[in-house]
């Protein structure tokens, strides 16, 4: 049996221009965890 499957594959750019590339099933949800400082990692630092 075939499995359907959606995502996102998405760009961000910080105040300081760096890039970011991501994947991830719910685009809305992964914005705000990025707007808001939620997930430690490369994007809380940059």
């Amino acid at each position: 049996m075939r499995r359907n499957y959606e995502f996102y594959v998405y760009i961000m750019a910080s105040e300081s221009g760096t890039l970011y590339v991501g994947f991830t099933n719910c685009i809305e949800g992964r914005v705000y965890e990025h707007k808001n400082d939620l997930i430690d990692g490369f994007t809380k630092k940059y």
